[in-house]
């Protein structure tokens, strides 16, 4: 139990100093706001280190760093890899091209000390807003609940759990991908709460807002594909656009066997190798679902042209982003700046559309 606790205290000891900056910056920038305005200004900065922490996590799965560290929460229960350097020494000299090596080691447990800060932030906004409560019950005046980041700080820990998993089930699929999914909800939950602090409402019939609800469920759904196209290794499954490969439109595909939810990586349920084909068939689902999103982001932008203009143009630039990275990924063969892209810009779009929806069920102050 003491290999557990003892790197699990000292990594989240180096979590508080990686926040210690951020929340002397941003005590030192909103001195003179109201305890609302200082509450929204945290958020703020916690919801744009967390998209900071989403593109670190990508690139660790990009640079295969995932298990740079195979153990958690330290590095070979060690709290940084300059105490574990024997042990990573020993693992890359056994396998020189293996998923343990220094630089590895270090990109994983730089982005365990990222996701440290970031819930160390939330736990502190959770902390702000139960005692904004308290003294608005005792003068009599209105607060903004505190069940949001009160929810924020249970799904941080949520999140870190299956950070946890991720490295002691191997970079298991299924993980990996909800690992990802569950990022991406603290970012949209974050967005939200910031939202719900300042109501900035916009008048739009009921169906506006269900289009706004259907297309942010429809792009998680995508994201969700994109996630489980990265953590099979597909990308790369079809090297040709816009036909797959050998100029073939419909390759043959393995959907039961692509599909297989729980099973370890590149593996059937069974223990064999998962094929080609399996591959193939996760690619062109995620294709075909990147379809359905553009033509879904394309109709809503255009039913906002004239309400709001400003969320129209910026529903197109982050749909064109997307389709641009993502032919990039599969024409210059899936380069990390291509991937990073990619992902920064699904995460954005989460962003916008959690931001609009929260904007058209808002009640005017």
């Amino acid at each position: 139990m003491s290999d557990i606790l003892l790197p699990l205290g000292q990594v989240a000891a180096i979590g508080g100093a990686v926040a210690l900056g951020p929340l002397l910056w941003w005590r030192q920038r909103s001195r003179s706001q109201t305890p609302v305005g200082r509450l929204r200004a945290l958020t703020l900065l916690t919801l744009f280190l967390t998209f900071d922490l989403i593109l670190f996590g990508a690139f660790t799965r990009l640079t295969d760093s995932g298990l740079g560290c195979p153990d958690w929460p330290g590095c070979y229960a060690s709290a940084t890899p300059l105490g574990a350097r024997h042990h990573i020494e020993a693992a890359e000299t056994a396998m020189p091209t293996g998923p343990v090596t220094h630089t590895k080691a270090w990109i994983e447990m730089l982005h365990r000390y990222l996701a440290s800060g970031v819930g160390l932030l939330i736990l502190v906004l959770c902390a702000m807003s139960w005692r904004l409560r308290r003294q608005a019950r005792q003068s009599g005046e209105p607060a903004p609940s505190p069940w949001w980041p009160t929810l924020s700080l249970v799904w941080v820990c949520v999140v870190g759990a299956f950070g946890a998993l991720t490295v002691t089930m191997k970079l298991f699929p299924a993980i990996v991908t909800g690992h990802l999914l569950l990022a991406m909800g603290l970012l949209m939950l974050l967005a939200w709460q910031r939202e719900a602090y300042e109501p900035r409402p916009l008048a739009a019939p009921r169906a506006m807002r269900l289009a706004v609800g259907f297309v942010l469920l429809l792009t998680l759904c995508q994201v969700a594909l994109g996630g489980w196209v990265s953590t099979n290794y597909a990308v790369l499954a079809c090297d040709q656009f816009p036909t797959c490969h050998n100029d073939e439109w419909w390759p043959r595909m393995d959907f039961a066997q692509g599909f297989q939810l729980w099973r370890e990586l590149g593996e059937r349920a069974d223990g064999s190798l998962l094929s080609f084909d399996a591959l193939t068939a996760i690619h062109m689902v995620h294709r075909l679902g990147a379809a359905a999103v553009f033509t879904a982001i394309l109709a809503l932008a255009w039913a906002l042209r004239r309400g709001a203009p400003g969320w129209s143009r910026a529903l197109l630039a982050g749909a064109g982003w997307q389709l641009a990275t993502g032919l990039s990924n599969v024409v210059l063969d899936w380069p990390i700046v291509a991937a990073l892209a990619h992902t920064g810009g699904a995460a954005v779009l989460l962003g916008l559309l959690t931001t609009l929806l929260a904007r058209l069920r808002a009640r005017p102050v």
